[in-house]
Formats: structure tokens, C-alpha cells, sequence
């Protein structure tokens, strides 16, 4: 199984704790900012607004916080003006990263990941070094208790390309501008969606072969996550189920 998937499992269980926190939330309401600033904001026109206004919906964002966050972006509002910036690096085992920030200080932020990446076991990379095994891809996750046939003709109808068995869950992977059209349409025949995002897939998968080193990179994963300005985080660890199961993050 794929790392994202995975790490995707890890990060809906996490979710529920981060949303007491608020971090969550934050998280949201500054990719919604962002979406708007850059895309306008308009959900109607702006396809990565709309994933993410998708996104906060899902994790019960109220509607007045979205709308918050969307003023500011278009600047009806007065907000901190974020900078996008991607890091590059490895966690142990030579596992390639990718961290997506939004950060109000670029040497600030820059500090605080190199410092998660060494105290781990893990190095930042230089850019391209990771990158270049990427691509955007539109996923979405639909437990394992729904049919195959239902799950394919709904989601295919909407612009799905491929459904794959997980395991625990069927992964749906699109064009990153389809995946909102791919989560409504499964809801609408009356299928429940773990999660619907646009995200990062790796051409290249590294096998993790040890618990000890299981734990060590989803460690740096958790740690990196937790960082208040990471937006997310991909990578191309392979673990296998037998490992995972025995591993606490």
C-alpha cells in the first residue's frame, strides 16, 4: 500500500484531536485564504477553493469561519499575507518527503522544519531532489464496505480514472481538479467518502522493511505535521501491513 494512502488513514484518525486543539481549523481557514487570494473567491469558479471549502465542510468548519476565511483572501477583510514554500528532504531509511507550508516568515518556518528533519534522523534535501518523483493527483477514500460496481460506476461517471483496493479502503484517483465532482457524485448515490483531496503520489515507493524504522519515519511525519504551519506533508514510504499494524505513530 502507498504511502499517501496510509499516511492519509493516520491523518483522519489524528483529526478528531486536532480539531480540539483548533489546530485543524487554522490549518483550513489559511488554505481557504490562500485559495481565495490566489484563485478569487468564488467556489463556483475557482476549483481549488472549492477543494478546500470541500475539505473544511468535512471536518464541520462552520460556514461563518469559511466565509471568514475566503474574506480575508480577497481581501475584504485585513489578513496576514501568507508565502507558499515547499521543503524537500529524507526521513530516515532515505524515505523522500515533501512539506507544503504557508508561512507569515519565511526564516522562521525554514529553522523550525530543518530542526524537526535533524533532531529525527532525517535531511533536508535540495530542491528537485524529491520533487521530481510527484505528481498532483486527485484521490478520494471510500471505506472497503461498499461495492466495488457501485464505487466505480458512480465515481467513473464524474471523471474518475482509476479504483484500487486498499485494503480497509477503496482508492479513487482523478485529475486534481475532479475530485470534487468524484466526492459529490459518490455521496449523492449514497456512499460515504473517508476523504476527497488534491495531493501528492509518488512514482517511486522506498520499502520500509523494520518496525524500528517504521517508527521512526512516521514519526518525522507526525512531528513535521505538527508544525503550525505545515499544510501538509507527502512521501513514498511502502510499509508493510504486517509492519503497520504493530506500529503507534
Amino acid at each position: 500500500m502507498s504511502g499517501h494512502s496510509k499516511w492519509a488513514t493516520i491523518k483522519h484518525k489524528k483529526a478528531a484531536v486536532d480539531k480540539t486543539r483548533g489546530k485543524l481549523f487554522a490549518k483550513l481557514a489559511r488554505q481557504i485564504e490562500v485559495a481565495a487570494r490566489e484563485g478569487g473567491g468564488s467556489v463556483e469558479a475557482n476549483a481549488t477553493l472549492r477543494t478546500m471549502v470541500g475539505k473544511a465542510k468535512q471536518a464541520q468548519m462552520t460556514n461563518d469561519a469559511i466565509d471568514r476565511a475566503i474574506k480575508r483572501g480577497t481581501g475584504d477583510t485585513d489578513g496576514i499575507h501568507y508565502e507558499a514554500i515547499t521543503y524537500e528532504g529524507y526521513a530516515p531509511g532515505g524515505v523522500g518527503v515533501l512539506v507544503d507550508v504557508l508561512t507569515d516568515n519565511r526564516n522562521r518556518t525554514g529553522a523550525e522544519i530543518r530542526s524537526i528533519f535533524t533532531r529525527m534522523g532525517g535531511s533536508m534535501a535540495e530542491p528537485g531532489a524529491v520533487s521530481w518523483q510527484f505528481s498532483r493527483r486527485g484521490i478520494v477514500l471510500v471505506p472497503r464496505r461498499f461495492g466495488e460496481d457501485d464505487v466505480m460506476t458512480a465515481a467513473l461517471e464524474a471523471g474518475a480514472e482509476d479504483l484500487v483496493d486498499e485494503g480497509d479502503a477503496w482508492r479513487i484517483t482523478s485529475e486534481p481538479g475532479a475530485v470534487d465532482d468524484v466526492r459529490v457524485a459518490l455521496e449523492g448515490a449514497g456512499i460515504e467518502v473517508t476523504s476527497a483531496e488534491s495531493t501528492m503520489i509518488s512514482s517511486v515507493s522506498v520499502p520500509v522493511e523494520s518496525a524500528d524504522e517504521a517508527k521512526k519515519v512516521l514519526r518525522i511525519m507526525d512531528a513535521l505535521e505538527d508544525n503550525d504551519d505545515v499544510q501538509d506533508v507527502y512521501s513514498n514510504f511502502d510499509i508493510p501491513d504486517a509492519l503497520m499494524a504493530d506500529v503507534e505513530v
